[in-house]
């Protein structure tokens, strides 16, 4: 623990923030955290040898089986109602196999891909995921119903937050038809008035998503812990520390369901960070990138919550989207040339091969991952 409580590896000394756009801020507030850490630790060590073994692998491609899209507005607005409900799909119970999971065409599907077959599935029987005055008066009854598990397994978590999140979305999408109505513009739903103002790109969708859809707004205040240790007085008001996991996942796979052309055609996708989750981590502490202090270790281990919020969630948080543009950094400097989201979706994809025994993922109760 001890060697953990030293800063580690000042990010804006070794990697410097002037070398890459950063207009989200993502990279610039989690800095501050991963050169004050305390639990957390990244290893360049590891990086530079894992650099070498990825340095050939392809990304992982949009799965269009899985995925509903027609190839109109009406997919955006289905991706959209996915990353609005893509967090917490771990269970509370003590044993990690109780999962919520359902059934489509023949097949049981548990976690993200759970979510993506059961909104395919709600399609295939009719409802209208893409038409915003449905989504806003949606009852819990039938948000349940859509998100039905197979007979005896576990509930969805958070549920309440998800049947928010849909009836925001609704709401959302209702309020930008109005908008786009006023300003004479021919559009069929609010989602092509919104990417229209974001113009292509990645950066102004996002802000314009965390804005007009207050659950994506994946933001901190500054805790105490670490305005005190960077000498911050009282009076000031230092920004936020931004993650935005749910809102840029929305462009990337905005970006995979059109495949790049039309409504996922964007030009600064390179702006995107990793994708702060929980399972990322997990990949990334299995590959002995990031060093847990062992009383962090032994509260996952026991599968015991860190609260949302907790400076070893913070950590862990900042720790991943360092990790993840310090690998892009050095596969860059061999040469191959992809984006911090690519090599998070990389990591990810991984993460659904572990061996049976990794260490599990941090358990946080939280509508953001």
């Amino acid at each position: 623990m001890a060697a953990l409580a030293e800063k580690v590896y000042p990010t804006t000394n070794l990697y410097p923030l002037s070398t890459v756009h950063d207009p989200l801020k993502v990279l610039a507030s989690t800095a501050p955290v991963v050169d004050a850490a305390r639990f957390v630790r990244i290893d360049d060590a590891v990086i530079a040898r894992l650099a070498g073994e990825l340095a050939d692998s392809p990304p992982p491609i949009w799965d269009e089986t899985l995925h509903w899209r027609d190839g109109s507005w009406r997919t955006a607005v289905w991706v959209l109602v996915l990353d609005a409900l893509n967090f917490c799909f771990w269970s509370a119970s003590s044993d990690p196999r109780a999962r919520w999971r359902v059934a489509w065409r023949g097949e049981e599907h548990d976690g993200y891909d759970a979510l993506a077959a059961a909104l395919h599935r709600a399609v295939d029987d009719g409802r209208p995921l893409w038409d915003a005055a449905y989504l806003a008066a949606i009852s819990d009854d039938e948000v349940a119903d859509i998100l039905q598990p197979l007979p005896g397994a576990t509930a969805i978590p958070l549920f309440p937050a998800r049947a928010a999140h849909v009836r925001e979305v609704g709401r959302g999408l209702l309020a930008l038809g109005d908008e786009a109505a006023v300003a004479g513009a021919p559009v069929e739903c609010g989602i092509e008035w919104l990417m229209a103002r974001a113009g292509g790109s990645a950066t102004r969708l996002i802000l314009e998503v965390v804005r007009r859809f207050p659950s994506f707004d994946d933001t901190l205040s500054a805790p105490g812990w670490l305005r005190s240790e960077r000498n911050v007085p009282a009076a000031a008001s230092p920004d936020p520390i931004r993650f935005y996991k749910r809102a840029q996942i929305l462009v990337a796979d905005l970006h995979g369901a059109f495949a790049g052309e039309g409504l996922g055609a964007f030009d600064d996708l390179d702006t995107l960070t990793a994708f702060a989750d929980y399972k990322v981590p997990q990949v990334l502490r299995h590959l002995g990138v990031l060093i847990y202090a062992p009383a962090l270790a032994t509260r996952i281990e026991r599968r015991e919550p860190i609260p949302a919020g907790a400076r070893e969630e913070v950590e862990i948080r900042a720790a991943t989207v360092w990790a993840c543009e310090r690998l892009r950094r050095a596969l860059a400097a061999r040469g191959r040339q992809i984006a911090a989201y690519e090599v998070d979706w990389l990591l990810w994809t991984a993460g659904q091969r572990l061996p049976a025994a990794t260490a599990p993922y941090h358990r946080t109760l939280t509508v953001f991952y």
